[in-house]
């Protein structure tokens, strides 16, 4: 079954980010709580972590991109 991870909303008045680096690549196994991506808000850079485990099995943006709050990033099966 495939999980999306979306771009969380961390605060008032934040409404998009941009990827500044993807921490795990497709293939890669991951564990529910570990850091995925570092996101730049308006006001800080924050980790997105996992909301389960499985493979990343697709990224849907890139490093450089830039998505509104609550768009989909990332696929885990």
């Amino acid at each position: 079954m495939s999980t999306r991870v979306v771009l969380p909303k961390w605060g008032m008045g934040i409404e998009e980010g941009t990827v500044t680096r993807w921490l795990k690549s497709v293939g890669e196994k991951v564990e529910k709580g570990e850091p995925l991506v570092e996101i730049e808000t308006a006001k800080a850079t924050q980790e997105v972590e996992s909301p389960v485990s499985g493979i990343l099995v697709e990224l849907l943006l890139a490093e450089g991109e830039t998505a509104a709050v609550n768009s989909e990033i990332a696929v885990i099966d």
